[in-house]
């Protein structure tokens, strides 16, 4: 009996969600009448019928942790005002992870809830944000060493084999294969398409997807092409993230970005090789370039072929000069030539003589040393010889008994038998 008492006289006093909805929304509104300045960083930001839709959210600074949200909106009346301006302050659009300085009132509707209503934005404070996080991705790229690695890399004097990363529907794509294939001096390129997302939260794993399979078949390129066409050139955000500025920094060949304008340079284009404007901007250069080379092999052939004119023209006239001089130099030859001659011939006749009278005075000594050594003086002076199977007997003990002896005199010979 208690308990349905209680229930009765609860249920007398309830309200309906509608009534309590009502009362949140009359206390809001009687109890926080002003318009407040909020920075928060926004999960999520939509268009829808012209109205902007935004999730707000907020960090613990070291956790990463999200520590309080809300939701948002701008009315079309005031987002088609607010929007311009801040793009054109900001050089990007509202987007997820964006930080913000927004001016809200709360509003309270019984059958939608609770919702900030943004009237005002700060660009300002955005700017400076992304020019923070901007300062804080180039101080880490120079703190790896890597920051100037891309752009200290000279493009290749011949470089026709050209890697593009673009989005293979975009105008901007066919707008640089067009100013390639179309140029007035009829270089040859090719062209090979790796394609990429090119604007929203997709790019940077898109584009270092690209390149990592540039990278497999890294010997087939001269360069890489970055370019983007097409879609708003305002959204630039994929193109500041540390890791797409550490893998083009890192890349080993020189890369070329053409994926904006002036006053939208990315952290990648600081780290490109080579920033131009814009994909036809892009394939301009590359055209230049190759004209550069041409040139230069035309002035070179040029003055190869002035230097050997050159050389046959002195070549000839140092013949003409040679061939004046030559009889003189003949005839001063020849002279010399046969004083030489007489020299030679009376320096001969001298020695034949001399060779001659030495070999002469020679024999006479050998002819005087053979008289004096002939036997037959021996046996002029009573010397005899003796003489055993053909040879002089020099020593007794040569001969045995029974030997046959001849002993030769100046006049005449004896023949013994050794006894």
């Amino acid at each position: 009996m208690y308990f349905i008492v209680v229930n009765m006289i609860q249920q007398d006093k309830a309200m309906t969600l509608l009534e309590l909805n009502g009362m949140v929304r009359t206390t809001l509104e009687r109890g926080m009448r002003d318009e407040y300045w909020v920075e928060a960083e926004l999960a999520e930001a939509r268009e829808t019928r012209g109205h902007c839709y935004m999730e707000l959210v907020q960090k613990d600074s070291l956790s990463n942790t999200p520590v309080a949200k809300a939701s948002a909106k701008c009315w079309k009346q005031t987002w088609m005002l607010m929007q311009p301006y801040f793009e054109r302050a900001t050089g990007q659009p509202l987007r997820a992870g964006m930080k913000v300085l927004l001016r809200v009132y709360p509003n309270f509707h019984e059958a939608y809830g609770f919702s900030w209503i943004v009237t005002d934005i700060d660009p300002t404070f955005t700017v400076g944000d992304l020019a923070r996080r901007r300062q804080e991705i180039i101080a880490a790229l120079k703190a790896q060493g890597i920051f100037d690695m891309n752009r200290q890399l000279e493009l290749p004097m011949f470089a026709q084999r050209i890697a593009v990363i673009s989005s293979q529907t975009a105008a901007g794509y066919g707008d640089f294969c067009n100013q390639l294939n179309d140029n007035p001096y009829g270089f040859r390129f090719q062209t090979t398409l790796f394609p990429a997302v090119m604007q929203g939260e997709g790019v940077e794993q898109s584009v270092i997807a690209a390149l990592e399979r540039i990278y497999e078949e890294v010997d087939n390129y001269d360069c890489v092409v970055i370019i983007r066409g097409g879609g708003a050139t305002s959204d630039m955000s994929g193109f500041d993230t540390l890791a797409l500025a550490e893998n083009v920094a890192q890349f080993p060949l020189p890369v070329i970005t053409g994926i904006g304008h002036d006053r939208d340079e990315s952290v990648l284009d600081m780290v490109a090789c080579i920033r131009v404007k814009t994909p036809t901007a892009a394939a301009a250069y590359l055209v230049s370039h190759l004209l550069k080379v041409s040139d230069l092999i035309d002035n070179m052939n040029e003055r190869m072929m002035r230097c050997a004119t050159m050389r046959i023209e002195m070549q000839k006239m140092r013949l003409a000069r040679l061939s004046e001089r030559l009889p003189s130099v003949f005839s001063l030859v020849k002279v010399k030539r046969e004083a030489h001659l007489d020299a030679l011939n009376s320096r001969l006749i001298t020695s034949v003589r001399q060779f001659f009278d030495r070999q002469t005075h020679r024999l006479d000594m050998l002819g005087q040393r053979a008289a004096a050594l002939d036997p037959k003086l021996l046996l002029s002076r009573g010397y005899s010889i003796t003489i055993h199977n053909g040879k002089a007997v020099r020593d007794k003990d040569t001969l045995k008994p029974g030997d046959e002896i001849e002993t030769i005199f100046e006049k005449g010979t004896v023949k013994s038998i050794v006894k």
